[in-house]
């Protein structure tokens, strides 16, 4: 239950500063062009508020369904469906009174904040706690890879360098990038050859199906190199040697300790032949088995060493706007994905939030996650769809080019239609959650 209560606290938090500062952005400009507040409250006050206050013309408070928040402009088409004003005629100081560009303005600040709001953040990130790297030369083995991606021409051993012909600096974004539709990988084999790999435009269904069974296409290979011999185990009286490097045992290919160690565990025979590089050359040595289905030896660690960066005011400034651009571009970039049948089952509604944030307090995983949800609730936001800012803009858009307003009735049918778009996809996107907490 603590757990629990950790990850719900700081979701809550995460989603109190977006959803404040966010409102604060239509707020303020609503104000500057003297247009009235009615409301301003974190969370949704239906069927009631945990606290107000009105202060001046605005009501101020706190909700008690924690789905968002909002601002109520008098004379404005919204999630509250408030029509009443559309039967007076427009007062000085109403939304529908003020120029296109003001109300354009307005209905932007929400988006506008978001975005410098997590681009800010990164900022801050890159100069408090800088970030860590993992680049080729910490991977000396290369990757092993899955089935799926040894089907499209990668192999065990392949060190990854470059994505549609630039280099990638930090493998730790590997596994995400196959997300995004490259279109080739440039490799070093282990032989040393260099190849370019093309990437199937389909790919990311299958990577998500991979996703799906907790398969990563790609993961730091451990060569199953000898590091030491048991004296008078069965290892040592086959002729294995410190340094021998296993491919292969009975035939079968193996090549990860992990491997390994699982064959000789699961196989009920009292010896095994263990193809082994030595010096460059391929020797086959047979070897019995103790008791305990093992031969006595030991594997040398798997070494992978990240790069820890820090950078001073103006580099962090540079880095973290770096850092905004790559997660809101990848992030736009599998969208495309949303309309396959294994995307839309990723779909997650508050507990796939939830789950972004760690069981212990920390900081930096903190503020690392409100600066993404801030880019994405920007994105989101954005959406052409009516009852969301996109769907305002899109309209005061068509305003600014017609020089006409849109019909009010027909401006309250979409804002209702836009509505229960939106809640189907709450709906759907929780039920999600809960199908995979309840069969997964």
């Amino acid at each position: 239950m603590s757990i629990f209560l950790i990850k719900a606290f700081q979701l809550i938090l995460s989603l109190a500063i977006l959803v404040v500062l966010h409102e604060l952005g239509h707020f303020i400009p609503a104000k500057l062009f003297k247009t009235k507040v009615e409301k301003f409250y974190l969370f949704f006050d239906w069927p009631f508020s945990l606290y107000k206050k009105k202060i001046g013309e605005t009501e101020y408070g706190i909700g008690v369904l924690p789905l968002g928040g909002y601002v109520k402009i008098a004379g404005m088409i919204d999630e509250s469906m408030d029509t009443e004003h559309l039967n007076k005629e427009p007062e000085p100081w109403e939304f529908r009174s003020k120029p296109a560009w003001q109300r354009l303005i307005i209905m932007l600040g929400g988006v506008t904040v978001n975005i410098i709001l997590g681009f800010g953040i990164y900022m801050m990130i890159m100069f408090v706690w800088g970030k860590t790297i993992l680049p080729s030369e910490s991977i000396p083995d290369g990757w092993e890879v899955s089935e799926y991606m040894e089907s499209i021409g990668f192999q065990d051993g392949d060190n990854v360098i470059e994505l549609d012909g630039e280099k990638i600096e930090d493998l730790n974004k590997l596994n995400a990038l196959l997300l995004n539709g490259p279109e080739t990988f440039t490799v070093i084999r282990s032989n040393g050859k260099r190849d370019v790999i093309n990437f199937p435009q389909d790919a990311g269904v299958e990577i998500i199906k991979e996703f799906k069974s907790n398969v990563f296409p790609f993961i730091p290979l451990w060569l199953a190199v000898i590091d030491s011999v048991v004296p008078n185990s069965p290892a040592e009286l086959s002729g294995l040697l410190k340094g021998d490097e296993i491919k292969s045992i009975n035939n079968q290919k193996v090549i990860t300790p992990i491997a390994f160690q699982e064959f000789v565990q699961s196989n009920d025979v009292d010896s095994i032949s263990i193809g082994v590089i030595r010096n460059g050359y391929d020797i086959v040595l047979n070897s019995g088995l103790r008791q305990d289905n093992s031969i006595g030896i030991t594997f040398k660690n798997l070494s992978i060493q990240p790069k820890k960066l820090e950078f001073n005011f103006l580099e962090s400034i540079s880095q973290g706007y770096d850092f905004g651009i790559y997660t809101l571009t990848s992030y736009v970039s599998q969208m495309k994905l949303i309309f396959t049948k294994e995307g839309v089952s990723q779909l997650g509604g508050f507990g796939a939030i939830g789950g972004l944030f760690p069981a212990t307090w920390d900081w930096e995983i903190f503020w690392r996650n409100t600066a993404f949800l801030s880019l994405i609730l920007a994105f989101m936001n954005m959406l052409p769809i009516p009852a969301l800012d996109g769907g305002h803009v899109m309209f005061l858009c068509y305003e600014v080019v017609s020089g006409r307003k849109p019909n009010d009735k027909f401006m309250e049918y979409a804002q209702i239609a836009g509505f229960f778009l939106l809640m189907g996809l709450v709906l759907f996107a929780n039920g999600n959650d809960l199908y995979k907490f309840l069969f997964n």
